[in-house]
């Protein structure tokens, strides 16, 4: 499960073969850090951002230790128990927590840096710095599980290729932050809000997105196939970057989609996600050569603001107006997506599009790409059937993605783990229904139904999906050219997140087509820009595929000059002692929650128009 093409069983259990890039694939040239004396007083050493405490322990003002054991002290006494897929009691943002290899890392790094001062030479701004790392990605010695007590017993033999790059950057490894149920829902319910410990917090990467926001972790990785870093990011008021595809090495990933994942930070600040971009970006051509599309080397992703009133000068930022939303289960075709926010999001949204002019942006309305129209949209919304394979309909995207799926044994390693004896006999009936198939006139579901589905689709049939794919690119990218868009700006939820137990929808209003970008493979960013009802509000830019540098200055350009939102700090919640529970209070049927699954998304959009 920890793999692509190169996952394999041995010694029955999942491992892979990785040979992490070196750290020199990075883009070298370390950032500009702040001088000691500029740096802003923070109440607590964890609300000071990544930058900063960089620049104090290189001036020997803090140890990483100090680091560390701050947030492992938080950890202890706001997360809640351990290995708990489910509501805790408390935050439950982390579900694993190695306490003895952080604080191992944290005195490894302090020496690292005592010998940096004495001696000078490469240091990573990231050295020292605690963070957390999702659950579907491999950390060696460390259970991945991929929201699910299902994967008990699936322990990483070796380090993902981007662990292994923060691992060798200096970074202190916390542990595994919790995520929902095989990746599934981006609404998230196992973790609480981090404003809110009674609302959803965002999911498949709910943990990661819960975690550097109350300040349980300096960053965390997320990974996202179709929502799962920009939702969390989104509902908590984090900065994110959702890469483009191929930006970084997906290898050690509990893969959902192949050809759609991608692995990316959060964190507090836009400069902080930045530096932790650019230590895990670049080529990994043996593991994964999906990064054999990106540029070399990549362009410098910027973490200082530019200088001057009018740093957005010369962009144009589009707001498209046939971005439809879904609203309480319908998606308002037709509707303007400004008149589906709440009265609260509106005026953040129109407060935002004020701020973006007065540095400089030009910021206009514009149509998009109407992707309920097959004729701009013959990848999505055709209502074609490529071909009936073992009596099922394949899409268009269909025929990529599980044609994808089968090439990176995505069912096959499954059913590997279930014939190793490791995990029990509930676990393997709970993974065969997940991973599993049942074909016309079968009784039941099985991983050779899979299989044969997926492995069954012709090369033509995949080639004809690939093609539609690339049109839908195509035509993506020519909607904006005309309007002379340089990027997008939109809200992902447009209305406050709802309660984890309130038997209503988590998202009341959000981008019915949430998962384009991942479609795409284009990157998006996340940012607070408002709070309402003790709840943020954020916005996103996004853009043609490798604009991350674009996007990622833009937004540190715009915290620079409106600070407020994403250096604010929710109150630490009071929880109580009630006894964990083994489920969520209240987590909606999967055909009723917006999913990261990109086939069973399209499911649910065709629901939603009907």
């Amino acid at each position: 499960m920890l793999g692509g093409a190169g996952a394999a069983v041995a010694g029955g259990t999942l491992s892979l073969t990785l040979g992490a890039a070196p750290a020199s694939a990075a883009p070298s040239g370390g950032p500009a850090l702040p001088a000691v004396n500029q740096i802003p007083h923070r109440g607590r050493l964890v609300d000071y951002e990544i930058t900063e405490l960089a620049a104090l322990l290189r001036a020997g003002r803090t140890s990483s230790v100090e680091i560390t054991q701050a947030y492992l002290g938080r950890i202890s006494k706001l997360n809640g128990p351990f290995e708990v897929y489910g509501d805790n009691g408390a935050y439950n943002a982390f579900v694993r927590v190695d306490t003895a290899g952080a604080l191992t890392a944290a005195r490894a790094a302090d020496q690292r840096i005592s010998n940096w001062r004495r001696h000078g030479g490469d240091l990573s701004p990231l050295c020292g710095i605690p963070m957390g790392i999702k659950d579907s990605v491999g950390i060696k010695g460390l259970n991945a599980q991929d929201g699910s007590p299902a994967f008990t017993g699936n322990k990483a033999l070796q380090d993902a290729t981007v662990v292994a790059r923060l691992r060798a950057a200096g970074v202190v490894l916390l542990g595994n932050t919790i995520c929902s149920a095989f990746s599934g829902s981006i609404t998230g319910t196992f973790a609480g809000n981090a404003w809110s410990p009674s609302h959803v917090p965002g999911g498949s990467s709910q943990g990661s997105g819960v975690a550097p926001v109350a300040r349980l972790a300096a960053a965390c990785i997320g990974e996202e196939t179709g929502g799962s870093i920009i939702m969390p990011s989104a509902a908590n008021g984090a900065s994110g970057i959702k890469p483009s595809l191929g930006t970084v090495s997906i290898a050690g990933l509990m893969p959902l989609s192949p050809g759609y994942d991608v692995l990316g930070p959060i964190s507090r600040s836009a400069r902080d996600s930045a530096l932790v971009l650019s230590t895990i970006l670049g080529p990994d051509a043996v593991n994964d050569p999906q990064t054999l599309s990106a540029p070399l080397p990549f362009p410098v992703i910027p973490s200082s603001p530019r200088p001057g009133r009018t740093p957005l000068r010369g962009l144009t930022i589009g707001v498209p107006q046939t971005d439809w939303m879904n609203v309480d289960g319908t998606i308002k075709t037709g509707v303007s997506p400004q008149d589906t926010y709440g009265a609260e999001h509106l005026k953040a949204f129109n407060r935002l599009v004020g701020q973006l002019k007065s540095l400089g942006a030009q910021v206009k309305e514009f149509p998009g790409l109407d992707m309920t129209d097959p004729a701009q949209n013959p990848y999505f919304a055709s209502a074609d059937v490529l071909a009936t394979m073992d009596g099922s309909p394949v899409s268009p995207s269909a025929a990529v993605v599980n044609a994808n799926r089968y090439e990176v044994r995505f069912v096959a390693a499954v059913a590997d783990f279930c014939a190793s004896g490791i995990p029990t006999a509930d676990a393997v009936a709970t993974l065969t229904g997940q991973y599993g198939r049942r074909a016309p006139g079968e009784t039941a579901a099985s991983f050779a139904s899979a299989d044969r589905f997926n492995g069954g689709i012709p090369a033509s049939v995949r080639y004809e999906g690939e093609q539609r794919r690339r049109r839908l690119i195509a035509n993506y990218t020519r909607a904006l050219e005309d309007a002379g868009v340089d990027f997008m700006l939109v809200l992902a939820l447009g209305d406050v997140v709802g309660q984890r137990a309130g038997g209503g929808p988590g998202f009341p209003v959000y981008r019915a087509y949430y998962q384009v970008p991942n479609a795409l493979g284009w990157p998006m960013v996340s940012f607070p820009v408002g709070y309402t009802a003790g709840l943020p509000i954020s916005a996103q830019f996004w853009g043609p595929r490798f604009a991350e540098p674009a996007l990622v200055q833009s937004m540190v350009d715009y915290q620079a000059h409106f600070p407020e939102y994403h250096t604010a700090a929710p109150p630490d919640p009071v929880f109580g002692t009630a006894t964990p529970k083994t489920a969520p209070r209240a987590l909606a049927p999967a055909s009723e929650d917006p999913t990261n699954d990109p086939i069973l998304g399209e499911e649910a959009i065709r629901r939603a128009l009907s």
